[in-house]
C-alpha cells in the first residue's frame, strides 16, 4: 500500500531477457472502498492501471492479492480481459486434519484424528507450521510407529495463543501455581511481556463477548468475527467462559487496561503488574 505509485513504472519496465514479467501486488486496497480523501488519492492510480491493462494486455502477468474485495471498475476490467479471479479460503479443521493425515500415511506413520486435533490445539492452524511440526513427529515415531498426544506435548512448539488458553483455563480454576508456571514458561520462551499482556487481554475479551452474546441470544461466531478455520474454537470459548462471571471478566479487562496505562507512564513494572492482577483474581 505504501509504494503503490511504483506499480505503474514496474509494469511499464520491459522484462529484460524474458518473454513476460511477473508483478505481485499485496494489500494495496485496489478493490476496496476508501474514505473520500483516500479515494481521491487512489482514483488516478486505478485509472492509469486500467489503461495499462487495456493497452498492454498479455505483456505482463499481474497478480493482485487482497483480503477484502469489492467489485469496482478495475475488477470489471480484469474480468473482461480474461483475468482469473480466485478466492483462497482458510481451510477448515477437518480439511487440515485430512491433509496432515495424508502426510503421515505417506511416511507409513499412524496417528488418530483426535491426536491431530490436539496438534492443531497446540500448534495453531498455520499450515506451514503444522507441516513442520508433523514432519518432526514423523521422524520421532519412525516407519510403522504411532504419534500420540504425549509426543505432541513433549515435542511440539506451543503457540502463544495455546499457552494463553492454558493460562486462562487455570485462572478460571483459581490455580495460581499453574497460572504462574504458564506465565514463566512464556517468559522463558522470550515472549515479550507486552505481547503476553495484549494476547491475554484479547482472549479474555473474547470470553466476555461470548458471555454477553449468550445473555442477549446473539450469534457467538458472528460477534467474535471468527474466520472459517477458527469456528472450532467456539465451544472452547463457551466452555472456558463458564469459569467466569460477566462482572469478573469486566473487572479483569479494566485492570489490564489500567496496567497498560500505568506502565507506559512509568508508574509500575509491567511484569509485577501482570502477576499481581492474576494473583489478585485467584485469591
Amino acid at each position: 500500500e505504501t509504494n503503490i505509485n511504483n506499480l505503474l513504472s514496474e509494469l511499464n519496465t520491459p522484462a529484460f531477457g524474458y518473454p513476460k514479467k511477473l508483478v505481485i501486488v499485496k494489500n494495496a486496497n485496489l478493490f476496496k472502498k476508501e474514505t473520500k480523501r483516500k479515494k481521491e488519492d487512489n482514483d488516478s492510480i486505478k485509472e492509469k492501471l486500467i489503461e495499462n491493462i487495456k493497452e498492454n494486455i498479455g505483456e505482463n502477468i499481474l497478480v493482485i492479492i487482497e483480503e477484502d474485495v469489492e467489485k469496482n471498475t478495475l475488477f470489471d476490467i480484469i474480468q473482461k480481459n480474461d483475468g482469473i479471479i480466485c478466492k483462497f479460503e482458510y481451510q477448515k479443521p477437518n480439511q487440515i486434519i485430512a491433509r496432515l493425515k495424508a502426510i503421515c500415511n505417506a511416511y507409513k506413520v499412524n496417528i488418530s484424528q483426535s491426536t491431530l486435533s490436539h496438534l492443531i490445539d497446540i500448534a495453531g492452524t498455520d499450515m506451514q507450521n503444522l507441516i513442520n511440526e508433523i514432519r518432526k513427529l514423523i521422524e520421532y515415531a519412525g516407519e510403522n510407529g504411532t504419534i500420540k498426544d504425549e509426543d505432541i506435548n513433549a515435542m511440539s512448539t506451543r503457540t502463544i495463543d495455546s499457552n494463553i488458553f492454558d493460562l486462562t483455563d487455570n485462572l478460571g480454576k483459581r490455580n495460581i501455581t499453574k497460572v504462574t508456571k504458564v506465565l514463566d514458561d512464556l517468559l522463558y520462551m522470550r515472549e515479550p511481556i507486552q505481547k503476553i499482556l495484549i494476547t491475554l487481554y484479547n482472549h479474555l475479551k473474547k470470553l466476555y463477548i461470548v458471555k454477553l452474546s449468550e445473555t442477549q441470544n446473539r450469534n457467538v461466531s458472528t460477534e467474535l468475527n471468527l474466520k472459517q478455520n477458527q469456528t472450532f474454537l467456539i465451544n472452547k470459548y463457551k466452555t472456558q467462559s463458564k469459569y467466569f462471571e460477566l462482572e469478573e471478566l469486566k473487572d479483569i479487562l479494566k485492570s489490564l487496561i489500567d496496567l497498560d496505562y500505568h506502565y507506559k507512564i512509568g508508574e509500575i513494572d509491567i511484569n509485577i503488574g501482570v502477576e499481581s492482577i492474576l494473583c489478585r483474581y485467584c485469591s
